[in-house]
């Protein structure tokens, strides 16, 4: 009878104060004890404001896409005017998602994002969605993709090329390095140093722009590449058009991409200041001047760049722009360090935002080694968590032959976020709709929102598997790879549900299960203890 009473108990409490108890195979013994406790406490001065959280936004947002993705997307449609379409539609459906992440954001005002939006929706098989998106979080969330194409723009800058080769490759490891070691050890200069390249990441955008208005007047190298004239129409040219309905989806999905950010102050509500009104202001605000610079910005390119030229570029588009805008002088060489720069806020952003995720599932107990992975020492960082980051965006950096590697980066980076995007949006239309689960938020998405953003997503994860009417091997690999690759990912997650939930209770008659708590003043304590399961009889 106790045994039956304390897994009741168990089931009955919240997630973070039962993690573990109700999923084991057997009764849940009493005799359990406390193997160490982790407190995780942040100072005022540390936490993040309206204008950090604006500029920890901008900097995932305003990476590598902008200054890269153009060609693939021009590449892939054959079409000036269908090329701004999309990059319109990626700035409506980013709005989508940021009113259905704002109402879960500020409903569950915690640390996590996505996370915390599935545990309170699918809650059987209690944390197999959770241990789905660790899979596609922790394997998947690296900063691979703005890591290499620092590294392309370095070489670039000093005239030793431009491919996707192992010297691109060696640069990007030192700025993820780099960026994984400052945060580490001094996490207050990690925040300082992202904020100042955010600001001079809009100012690179801006002088694109007005470069851009300077082009359209005739103020080039190059002639007028006439890229206006008659805009909507679709051709197929060196390099560019008759790509179909997958390559449609590609460049959707690279459009994604260059969005891709406008959650990221969701993954670390627990460090910000006032959390529900600062996400509510820096969200709207950062995507909102971000989707106007990314449409003014292909407005310069193509007042700059024949198509042939735009489509041959791959993720040198901005070091082509200066090109043909101030010729091969001294000027046009040092621009494309200002694009180096804006890729390593981004990598800053990324590692400091995807490590505070990491960490989160780290102090749920739900990966191997939790207690290292979750633990804030020596410097109140997430040290152990940056790490992994770290060591999965080497990997990815380095597994792939030599040769193009940039779009498989990034599609693999993006594709397995559409399928969580799409549970989070079904999620919260069941919330809306289901009287049962008492579902209150101070921000409310409306229906046909929701809906545009489930469709979008679902769209997303079907198409990559329609053959392409071209080569099927274009890129240098299969069409299908990625899709592939990433649904094999969160299939991961759910044999990891298995194995952590299923096998290793019955093998090892015991599992380390983490309690969360909050004191009086909001500080967080997580304690680890060893519980003994016993089978039943």
């Amino acid at each position: 009878m106790a045994d039956t009473k304390l897994k009741d108990d168990a089931e009955a409490s919240s997630p973070e104060r039962a993690m573990g108890t109700e999923v084991l195979d057997g009764n849940v013994s009493d005799d359990s004890s406390t193997i160490q406790a982790e407190t995780y406490a942040y100072s005022e001065d540390r936490k993040i404001g309206v204008t950090g959280a604006v500029f920890l936004i901008l900097n995932k947002m305003i990476g590598t896409g902008i200054f890269s993705t153009p060609s693939g997307i021009f590449a892939a449609t054959g079409s000036v005017g269908v090329s701004f379409i999309l990059w319109l539609v990626g700035g409506i459906l980013t709005f989508c998602g940021i009113s259905v992440f704002l109402e879960f954001g500020l409903a569950i005002p915690l640390s996590g994002g996505e996370k915390n939006y599935l545990e309170r929706v699918y809650k059987h098989p209690r944390y197999l969605a959770t241990c789905v998106l660790a899979s596609q979080m922790v394997l998947l969330g690296f900063s691979t993709g703005n890591a290499l194409a620092f590294g392309r723009y370095v070489l670039y800058a000093s005239g030793w090329g431009s491919n996707d080769g192992w010297a691109a490759r060696g640069v990007g490891i030192a700025s993820v390095t780099f960026a994984v070691a400052l945060h580490a050890v001094a996490p207050k200069w990690g925040v300082r140093l992202f904020n100042v390249l955010g600001i001079f990441k809009v100012v690179t955008l801006l002088f694109i722009v007005f470069s851009g208005f300077a082009a359209l007047a005739g103020h080039r190298r190059v002639p007028n590449p006439h890229n206006f004239d008659n805009a909507f129409r679709i051709e197929e040219g060196e390099g560019y058009g008759g790509g179909g309905a997958q390559a449609y989806s590609n460049a959707i999905l690279n459009v994604i991409y260059s969005y891709k950010g406008w959650e990221n102050a969701n993954y670390v509500v627990a460090e910000l200041k006032n959390p529900r009104k600062t996400l509510a202001i820096a969200a709207p605000l950062a995507v909102g001047g971000v989707t106007i610079l990314y449409i003014l910005a292909n407005v310069a390119y193509f007042a700059a760049i024949s198509k042939e030229e735009l489509a041959t570029s791959d993720v040198l588009v901005a070091g082509v722009f200066f090109k043909n805008m101030f010729g091969d002088s001294a000027g046009a060489r040092v621009l494309p360090v200002f694009v180096c720069l804006s890729n390593l806020g981004n990598v800053l952003a990324v590692s400091f935002a995807h490590a505070r995720l990491n960490q989160e599932l780290a102090k749920e107990g739900m990966l191997p080694f939790s207690r290292f992975w979750a633990s804030n020492k020596p410097f109140n960082a997430p040290t152990a968590s940056l790490f992994l980051h770290w060591i999965v965006t080497v990997i990815v950096l380095v597994a792939p032959p030599a040769g193009p590697a940039y779009t498989f980066v990034v599609n693999l980076y993006t594709y397995p976020g559409s399928w969580i995007n799409g549970f989070v949006g079904a999620g919260l239309i069941y919330l809306q709709w289901s009287k049962t689960e008492n579902w209150a938020s101070p921000w409310h998405t409306y229906l046909p929102i929701s809906i545009l953003w489930l469709l979008s997503n679902a769209f997303l994860v079907i198409v990559p598997f329609i053959p392409p009417t071209g080569s099927w091997t274009a890129d240098g690999y299969p069409y299908y790879v990625f899709p592939v690759v990433g649904v094999g990912v969160l299939l991961l997650g759910a044999v990891y549900w298995v194995v952590w939930t299923k096998v290793l209770p019955r093998i090892g008659g015991y599992k380390v299960v983490a309690e969360r708590s909050f004191d009086e003043s909001g500080v967080e304590v997580v304690r680890y203890k060893k519980v003994e399961v016993r089978k039943n009889r």
